[in-house]
């Protein structure tokens, strides 16, 4: 199979890999990939299968899409590679260090969690209905945009950004969308996290009411060394939201470890 489409900037030995969530796509880190390369770094950002120009999988799993970002990272080829996922996509991040952490130099998880749940559990029923009720209604993928968005975010948000993440949001495949929430049912990498050996940063959002910051604490806790940050009235979207202050935290983080 054939590795996903992504974008890149920059030339450093360190790639900094972006995985988007469900919602998004690989613009969801425009706002990171010129820092990041100004810095020194190889920015990289995929369209997971089924968004933008990569082809979809089968079967729609955790396991198959961890497995395409294995591809990608063959593709690239890159001395040292730090993902940084944000919710589903650290999701995804956290499968491939269980897939092959060998491949892997450090990881940031932002606005993510260790576990999803089962599909009968009380708040996955109401997470999958908020975001799917549109869709059975006959709505669109913008009218699921326009109705999520605005709740996704926190106070002093960026307009630019709350824009970027509607306009993105409003591509992405009815189907894909769907078959992404689809595999987030069941997902619990929690006993995995006291084996991840490589430098970590977890990002909350302090307003984030779908990764709270509490349980993004806790799992920060399980990962030996990890390195835990709150963004003050970030929603989220916490990249698009305040990417200043976002791009500051990942920027300190990547320095300390991996130099230019």
């Amino acid at each position: 199979m054939t590795a996903p489409a992504f974008i890149q900037r920059g030339t450093g030995t360190t790639a900094v890999v972006m995985l988007h969530g469900v919602g998004g796509g690989r613009d969801a880190f425009r706002p990171q990939m010129e820092p990041l390369a100004a810095a020194g770094y190889r920015a990289v950002a995929w369209d997971m299968p089924g968004y933008g120009e990569s082809a979809p999988i089968s079967p729609y799993d955790m396991a198959g899409l961890a497995s395409a970002a294995v591809r990608l990272l063959h593709a690239i080829d890159a001395s040292h590679v730090v993902l940084l996922g944000h919710s589903m996509g650290a999701m995804i991040a956290q499968e491939v260090m269980v897939q092959a952490p060998h491949r892997i130099s450090g990881l940031v998880l932002s606005a993510t969690s260790p576990a999803f749940g089962k599909a009968e559990g009380a708040w996955q029923q109401a997470f999958l209905a908020e975001r799917l009720g549109p869709l059975d209604a006959g709505k669109t993928m913008a009218d699921v945009a326009a109705r999520l968005v605005p709740g996704m975010v926190g106070e002093g948000f960026s307009p630019e950004g709350a824009g970027l993440a509607a306009a993105i949001m409003s591509r992405v495949p009815p189907a894909t969308y769907r078959a992404a929430l689809a595999a987030l049912m069941g997902f619990d990498r929690r006993a995995a996290l006291a084996d991840i050996r490589v430098p970590t940063l977890v990002v909350a959002g302090e307003l984030d009411t779908a990764a709270p910051a509490p349980v993004m604490e806790k799992m920060a806790a399980r990962i030996p060394g990890a390195e835990y940050v709150v963004l003050p009235g970030a929603g989220h979207l916490a990249n698009l939201e305040q990417p200043q202050a976002f791009n500051a935290v990942l920027l300190a983080f990547l320095t300390q470890h991996f130099p230019v």
